[in-house]
C-alpha cells in the first residue's frame, strides 16, 4: 500500500471526522470512496457519527485513502515494518482459512518485494516460510525447499525449537524430491542446534530424532534409523509427555513395517494406541487405528484390519481432515479387493482420490495403487496398468520409496500373469531400483 502524507487532526478526532479530512484533503467525494459493501451512504453516516466502521470498510477505505488502517481507525500511524507484520499476519491467516489461497500468496509476495528493497529483513524471512509452507502445501515442492532454504540461510531464520513445522516441512519437501539425504542432513543439524540452544528441552529432542529416523529409513539406512530412535526413547521418562512417546511408537512401528516386522510394528502401533486412549484426543487416536489397519492390510490380516477401520471411520467423527478420509477409503479399497469384491475396491479407491483432490500426493499415491489391485481384480488390463504406472510415479515423487517399489513389483507380475515379460522385466529393474529386496518381499509373502 502507498502511504501519503496527511497533515495531523485534533487529538480528540473522531473516525468519521478523520474520515471526512482525509477524504477532502484527497480531493475525493463520497461516491468516489464508496465500493461493493461500503456504499457512500454507509460512509455519510460514519462521518456525521451515526455509524462505526466495520473492520471491513477500515480496510476499504484505509485503501482507498493510502494511509494504515491503524491510522484510520485511531489516529495513531505505525511503522511501514510494523504495517508489514500486520498484512502478513493478516495473510497468513487466509493462508491457513482460505479455500482458494492464491491471493494470499500474492499478497505476501508483494510484502517480501517490499521488505527487500526497504531492507526489511526479519518481515522477508517471514515471508518466504509462509510462501514455502503453501507450495508445500499445493504440492509444489521444488518451491516449497526454495523458499524455505532462502528463509533459513538468514541468520534471523527461526530456530529448530521455536517452528518446527518449518523444519518438518523442508523435511518432507526433501523427501518428496526425492532427496531423503538432504532431510537426514537437515534434521542433523536441528538436533545439534538443539543440544546448544536448549539441552533441557526433551520433547523437541524426540521430535527431531523421530523425523530424523523417518529421513533415514527413507535412505534405507534402517540400523541407524532404529538407534536413532532407542537414543530418544531412552531419554524419555515418565515424566514425558503422552504425545512425545506416542511419536517415538509411530516411528518405531512405521521403521519395523518397511523391514517387513509386522508383528513388532503392531506391538508399538498398540503401545501408541494404549497412550492415545489415556488422552481426549480421537483424531489422533483414529489415525492411529489407520496405521495399524495399513500394516495388518499389508499382511493380509482383513479381520483385524476391518475392526481397525470400523473404528477409525467411528472417531473420526464429522468433518474430519480430507487426508483422514482419503486414508480410511484407501484401506477399505484394499481391504474390499483382498476380500475378493472389485467393485467395491475400485468405487472407495475412486472416492479417495475424489476427496484428496490435488493435494496430499503420497496418499494419492497409495489410493491410485489400491485402484490398480482393483481394476486388476476386475480385469482391466488398460485401466490397472495405467494406474499402477501412475502409482508408482506418485509414490516415488512424494517420498514413499519402499510403497513405490512394492506397487512396482506388483505391476511386474500384474504383467507377466498375461505374457508381457518383457515390459515386466523393465518394470522389475524398477522395483529393486526402488530397494525392493527379495528376502525381505519373499519373508513378508
Amino acid at each position: 500500500m502507498i502511504k501519503r502524507s496527511v497533515s495531523e487532526g485534533p487529538p480528540t478526532e473522531s473516525v468519521g471526522a478523520r474520515l471526512k479530512r482525509l477524504r477532502l484533503q484527497r480531493g475525493l467525494s463520497q461516491r468516489d470512496l464508496s465500493s461493493p459493501g461500503v456504499s457512500y451512504a454507509y460512509i455519510s453516516r460514519i462521518e456525521a457519527g451515526a455509524r462505526t466502521p466495520s473492520v471491513k470498510a477500515l480496510r476499504k477505505l484505509s485503501q482507498k485513502l493510502g494511509v494504515s488502517v491503524e491510522y484510520l481507525e485511531t489516529g495513531r500511524d505505525i511503522r511501514d515494518v510494523d504495517d508489514r507484520e500486520l498484512r502478513l499476519a493478516d495473510a497468513e491467516l487466509d493462508l491457513r482459512l482460505a479455500d482458494d489461497v492464491s491471493g494470499a500468496e500474492q499478497k505476501i509476495l508483494t510484502i517480501l518485494d517490499e521488505a527487500v528493497a526497504a531492507g526489511d529483513a526479519n518481515s522477508a524471512v517471514r515471508a518466504r516460510v509462509a510462501l514455502g509452507l503453501a507450495a508445500a502445501h499445493r504440492g509444489n515442492h521444488l518451491e516449497a525447499a526454495e523458499r524455505l532454504e532462502a528463509a533459513l540461510a538468514d541468520e534471523r531464520a527461526p530456530a529448530p525449537h521455536t517452528r518446527p513445522d518449518l523444519y518438518m516441512t523442508l523435511g518432507q519437501s526433501y523427501a518428496a524430491l526425492g532427496a531423503p539425504d538432504r532431510a537426514v542432513r537437515l534434521f542433523e543439524g536441528c538436533l545439534e542446534k538443539l543440544a546448544a540452544a536448549v539441552p533441557e528441552d526433551v520433547a523437541a529432542q524426540i521430535r527431531y530424532a523421530t523425523l530424523l529416523s523417518y529421513a533415514l529409513s527413507d535412505c534405507g539406512d534402517y540400523d541407524r534409523a532404529g538407534e536413532v530412535v532407542h537414543d530418544a526413547l531412552a531419554k524419555s521418562d515418565d515424566q514425558t509427555d503422552p504425545y512425545t512417546r506416542v511419536r517415538l511408537y509411530w516411528s518405531l512401528a512405521r521403521l519395523r513395517a518397511l523391514e517387513g516386522r509386522s508383528a513388532e510394528g503392531l506391538d508399538y502401533i498398540r503401545s501408541a494406541i494404549a497412550l492415545l486412549k489415556a488422552t481426549d484426543d480421537t483424531v489422533a487416536l483414529a489415525r492411529a487405528y489407520l496405521l495399524a489397519a495399513g500394516v495388518e492390510l499389508r499382511d493380509r490380516s482383513t479381520a483385524d484390519a476391518r475392526r481397525h477401520l470400523e473404528l477409525a471411520e467411528r472417531l473420526l467423527g464429522q468433518g474430519p481432515e480430507r487426508i483422514d478420509v482419503g486414508m480410511l477409503r484407501t484401506g477399505q479399497s484394499r481391504l474390499a479387493e483382498l476380500e475378493g469384491d472389485p467393485d467395491s475396491a475400485v468405487e472407495r479407491a475412486r472416492e479417495a482420490l475424489a476427496i484428496l483432490g490435488d493435494f496430499h500426493g503420497d496418499v494419492q499415491g497409495a489410493a491410485v495403487h489400491a485402484l490398480a489391485r482393483g481394476l486388476a481384480l476386475q480385469g482391466d488390463e488398460t485401466g490397472a496398468n495405467d494406474n499402477y504406472r501412475r502409482a508408482v510415479d506418485l509414490l516415488t515423487i512424494h517420498g514413499r520409496r519402499v510403497d513405490a517399489g512394492d506397487a512396482a513389483l506388483e505391476w511386474a507380475r500384474f504383467l507377466q500373469a498375461r505374457g508381457r515379460e518383457e515390459e515386466a522385466e523393465t518394470i522389475l529393474r524398477r522395483a529393486y531400483d526402488l530397494g525392493v529386496d527379495t528376502e525381505t518381499e519373499a519373508r513378508r509373502r
